[in-house]
């Protein structure tokens, strides 16, 4: 068998990597695998815009794993977590080019996804063809839960917020199913800057497992040549401060938010401006892409 990973942690436990450069990895970059406790801080990946399956740091079954100042340029996500994850905490990360950072894909070929428990905190997106994204397959099962994505600024981002339970990477039509992974209490909080598409945020959730309890709080997404909008699908959720554009789609007649943290929704929340500054200044030279 053939690994065209650069880096794999596989089935270890109380893990340190820091300081290492990651460059044109024949696929994913940088893969966590069925591990527990693992830190990783000051990776810096690079791959071409146009290389595909080139995640830059892809986690799968695994738990407790922090990820922090790390610069990441590729073909794929920036960073992609899938099945059978918990408790992810990313922490001043930069991204771009890219795919942005995921959730998912979960539930392909009928599958079971579970993801629970992540934060992103504090981050910059330049020019990435999705912004925060959350990707399942219809006809899978499972659930993602306990989501938080905050202090994040985008620019020129398309699809700077998005759930799409109707992912479909496959050469061929995908059928249309009912079963679906169940997405709840999902918030996104303090997300400011530009959108490249119409579609500023994006709910596309399933018809028959909506998507329940989103949270947006202090959102300001801007077009530069037009208005940018909200799509929803079956989307329950409700707006908390400034959001921008309006998201009324959203479905909250049931007011059912027992969920989520009210107390912690209506604290005051001081975004570290200069922080999220420096972030996207120095991480912007810091990437230097080659050809493959």
């Amino acid at each position: 068998m053939r690994f065209l990973q650069a880096l794999t942690i596989d089935s270890s436990s109380s893990v340190k990597v820091r300081g290492l450069t990651i460059q044109n990895s024949q696929q994913m970059n940088f893969v966590i695998s069925r591990s527990a406790s693992v830190r990783v801080s000051q990776v810096l990946v690079s791959a071409p815009e146009d290389s595909p399956n080139t995640d830059g740091i892809h986690i799968t079954g695994s738990t407790n794993v922090v990820l922090q100042d790390c610069k990441i340029g590729t073909g794929d996500d920036c960073i992609s977590i899938v099945n059978g994850s918990s408790a992810i905490k990313m922490k001043n990360i930069y991204c771009g080019p890219g795919h942005g950072v995921s959730i998912g894909s979960l539930g392909k070929d009928n599958s079971t996804g579970i993801v629970t428990k992540v934060v992103l905190d504090t981050a910059f997106l330049k020019e990435t063809t999705n912004g925060l994204r959350i990707k399942t397959w219809q006809g899978g099962n499972g659930y993602v839960r306990g989501i938080r994505f905050e202090n994040v600024r985008m620019d020129d981002v398309a699809n700077p917020i998005i759930i799409d339970q109707f992912y479909c990477d496959s050469p061929k039509t995908c059928q249309n199913q009912t079963s679906a992974v169940k997405i709840s209490e999902i918030m996104y909080r303090n997300v400011t800057g530009t959108t490249k598409s119409a579609e500023a945020m994006k709910f596309a959730c399933s018809d028959t497992v909506p998507c329940s309890n989103i949270v947006l709080s202090n959102i300001n997404l801007e077009k530069k040549d037009g208005t940018a909008e909200t799509y929803c699908n079956s989307a329950q959720g409700f707006g908390y401060g400034i959001v921008h554009p309006a998201a009324d789609c959203l479905s909250s007649h049931d007011k059912d938010f027992s969920m989520v943290d009210q107390t912690e929704i209506a604290q005051d929340y001081v975004t570290d401006e200069t922080e999220i500054a420096e972030l996207a200044e120095s991480s912007s030279e810091a990437i230097v892409h080659t050809e493959l």
